[in-house]
């Protein structure tokens, strides 16, 4: 561990001033009704319009964004230049799988913390709705060969060699969703942890039907206000709400679903899995002068970040060795952190977390640690609701969690919150922040 990572941002405080989301969006087998870039401005000119400062004084923006259409390069500078900011103001894309939200406020933290910027547009988007369809490699090489046949006599042989398997598609969000090194899909990982920790169907589908109870909850009582902001299509249309919330649901409902991953014998179902959503998070840092100079009112403070690796066929386990180390670097256990955002990947994922830390062979082995680092208040984790109602916009997911434990402190006159989440790829990511308890 370096110098700089036991100090986490060394240098200048990182102030969170504002930010919100565009509704999450439940991906329903067609195309959504919004690119990646049009939802990232959607959200994002709402936000910057009830500054104090035009968009041109940014210093840079910064957004999360795993799979950007072929017309979507550089996400990052497109939504720049769209939102106003400018010619001068830098745009750049970060792409950490799930983390990429939480990526690019990292990367915003450090800017700021050494001096280099007092004020950026940092967030995630993600349109999984419009995640490519691939041709293979064979239809690829027949194409070219297509190409560079001339006159009708090689263009009939080329034609003679084209087979039904050439039709044969790739679905690039399955692909995406699988790692390519362990050969598992996420929702295996899931399984393995379900096993590894023995985690039944039922707490996973209770774990689920709280989640969607949750959020209705937060959005019936008003609590999302401020923080998801309505936006509009081109045919004027608008959405104003998260939309996958089932509120019908219940155990019996859940139990009935089949397993999607390991079949027939699975307990992971699309039911207690996180939704396939579209989605983007904004939000704005800024340094102490920029907060003086411009007058801005603080949310909370970034305090620290870190980053953690392990086996990618236990990926859902990285929040555990994110968030230890973060607790350990500044002296706090799990019960000092008032609020946490652990993305719900799928509910055993997050339940296996909260069984690691349990473990007492568990964080010695894998943790170093002396013991067990003990239980986690449920009502401390994802107030309102998560993934598995929320859905998961993979390049915006990390943001939100951040932006949203922010909002969770404010409104409960609380102090820190860690918001964390596993990363495909077998990695972890875990944001400390912290606000001056009311």
């Amino acid at each position: 561990m370096t110098q700089r990572e036991r100090e986490g941002y060394p240098g200048r405080a990182v102030y969170v001033v504002d930010g919100n989301r565009a509704p999450f969006l439940k991906v329903r087998n067609r195309p959504g009704p919004f690119a990646a870039a049009d939802l990232a401005v959607a959200a994002g000119r709402p936000l910057l319009a009830r500054q104090p400062f035009e968009p041109p004084e940014l210093d840079e923006v910064i957004l999360g964004c795993v799979m950007p259409s072929a017309d979507e390069a550089n996400i990052g500078r497109i939504a720049a230049l769209r939102l106003g900011c400018g010619l001068r103001v830098p745009g750049w894309t970060v792409q950490r799988n799930c983390a990429s939200g939480m990526q690019s406020l990292d990367c915003a933290a450090r800017g700021i913390a050494e001096g280099r910027s007092d004020l950026i547009l940092a967030g995630g988007v993600e349109v999984m709705s419009r995640a490519p369809v691939l041709l293979s490699d064979a239809m690829v090489a027949w194409l070219g060969a297509w190409r560079g046949a001339r006159g009708i006599g090689r263009r009939a042989q080329a034609l003679a060699r084209l087979r039904p398997r050439h039709f044969r598609v790739i679905i690039g969000l399955l692909r995406g969703l699988t790692d390519p090194v362990v050969g598992l899909s996420m929702g295996q990982t899931a399984e393995n942890l379900a096993y590894r920790f023995g985690i039944t169907r039922e707490a996973m589908d209770r774990f689920a039907l709280e989640s969607h109870r949750r959020l209705a909850e937060a959005r019936d009582t008003g609590r999302l206000a401020g923080e998801v902001e309505p936006i509009f299509d081109t045919r004027g249309r608008c959405y104003d709400a998260d939309d996958g919330v089932r509120r019908d649901t219940d155990l019996d409902k859940l139990a009935r679903l089949r397993p999607v991953f390991d079949r027939p014998f699975g307990n992971v179902t699309a039911g207690n899995s996180a939704q396939i959503t579209d989605g983007a998070t904004w939000l704005l840092l800024a340094s102490e002068d920029a907060v003086r100079r411009h007058r801005l009112p603080v949310l909370g403070r970034i305090v620290d970040c870190h980053w953690a690796a392990l086996d990618p066929a236990q990926m859902g386990l990285g929040p555990v060795h994110a968030g230890t180390p973060l607790l350990e670097r500044h002296g706090l256990a799990l019960q000092d952190i008032d609020y946490w955002e652990i993305n719900e990947a799928f509910a055993a994922q997050v339940l296996a977390c909260l069984a690691a830390w349990e473990d007492a062979d568990y964080c010695r082995t894998e943790l170093g640690l002396k013991d067990a680092l003990g239980p986690l208040d449920p009502a401390r984790i994802n107030v309102d609701g998560g993934a598995v109602a929320l859905g998961h916009p993979v390049g915006a997911t990390g943001a939100r969690l951040v932006l949203h434990v922010l909002r969770v402190l404010e409104r409960e006159g609380a102090r820190r919150g860690i918001a964390t989440l596993c990363i495909g790829g077998g990695q972890g990511g875990a944001m400390l922040v912290e606000r001056d308890a009311e």
